[in-house]
């Protein structure tokens, strides 16, 4: 458990050093529990998503980095891979192909591409991937875009 806290503090002193590098994430440690952060992801551009910004939840195990981070979407989503009542990421590095070499900070990184290319072959919103694979990409695009809109669109004035 000490090696983990030791990574995580190193990750969260990268995290405040690389704000400015990386517009797109905002990572955030909990005060009170390293194990437990938030990330806001802006949608990537030229996709559905784009103008969005996407809350995730981050639970990081004590055997970190040995083990993923179990993360998912707190903002409602349309997308193939993504549960829509859960919140659910169904991304390989979160499970099978992890590597210790990852951080929290790629892992958002990871998200936001899978985000601009979904795989509709292994989806966990099952009405999304079928409009994908069927070939229905604007019934796709309009869905995702109005969720977009409706819970990820930052509220003006």
């Amino acid at each position: 458990m000490q090696a983990s806290r030791a990574r995580l503090f190193k990750e969260y002193k990268e995290v405040q050093r690389e704000k400015a590098v990386d517009p797109d994430i905002q990572l955030v440690c909990d005060d009170s529990n390293i194990f437990k952060w938030t990330a806001l992801i802006k949608g990537p551009t030229e996709t559905p998503y784009e103008g969005g910004v996407f809350q995730l939840a981050f639970s990081v195990p004590e055997q970190y980095p040995l083990q993923p981070p179990q993360v998912r979407f707190l903002t409602k989503i349309f997308h193939p891979n993504v549960h829509f009542k859960t919140g659910e990421i169904c991304l390989d590095i979160l499970k099978n192909a992890w590597s210790p070499a990852w951080t929290l900070q790629s892992v958002c990184r990871a998200i936001i591409a899978l985000m601009a290319h979904p795989e509709p072959d292994s989806p966990l919103n099952c009405d999304s991937g079928n409009l994908l694979r069927s070939g229905d990409i604007r019934g796709y695009q309009s869905m995702a875009r109005m969720y977009t809109r409706l819970a990820a669109s930052p509220k003006k004035g």
